[in-house]
């Protein structure tokens, strides 16, 4: 048995009379579930080009909002082809389009900017959407789950009815 000082910063300080190598075991426990519950955010990127089609753009939308709704950034990028580039104004023109029409979705993390011929910027989720869009997922994760409970209910049932006669 040894003398652990569990909390140093408490007045008086605390110790306990414990083996010390289940104590590391302990602590060491508490960090790999505290880390298994953490989630990185990652980096998703979305290429469009200028002169999108409408319906391109719609496609385009819903991935940003399927990587948005997961709780990504998303960095998205106007790429500028041979002579589009004497046209750079359309790239900062599409991206105030395609926050229009996130609706709040995302917010701007960092504004566009050229680099080299892209016009960059990146979108960080909305957290009162990710919180809906997750919320939503659970409500038909369960439902699901109903729906496949529900029926073995009603076999057993008939089942049941069948021996009775």
């Amino acid at each position: 048995m040894d003398l652990v000082e569990i909390a140093p910063e408490a007045k008086p300080p605390v110790a306990k009379i414990i083996d010390y190598k289940k104590f590391q075991y302990l602590e060491e426990r508490k960090q790999k579930e505290a880390r298994k519950h953490t989630r990185e955010t990652e980096l998703k990127e979305v290429r469009v080009s200028p002169f999108i089609g409408d319906h391109d753009l719609e496609v385009a939308l819903k991935k940003v909002r399927r990587f948005v709704g997961d709780g990504d950034m998303v960095k998205l990028s106007v790429v500028f082809k041979g002579r589009q580039m004497a046209h750079t104004e359309f790239g900062p023109r599409l991206l105030e389009r395609i926050l229009g029409l996130l609706n709040g979705m995302a917010e701007l993390d960092r504004p566009g900017r050229f680099e080299g011929r892209r016009f960059v910027s990146t979108l960080k989720p909305n957290k009162n959407f990710v919180q809906k869009v997750q919320q939503e997922k659970t409500e038909e994760k369960h439902q699901a789950e109903k729906e496949l409970i529900e029926p073995n209910k009603q076999e057993s049932h008939v089942k049941d009815e069948q021996t009775k006669n």
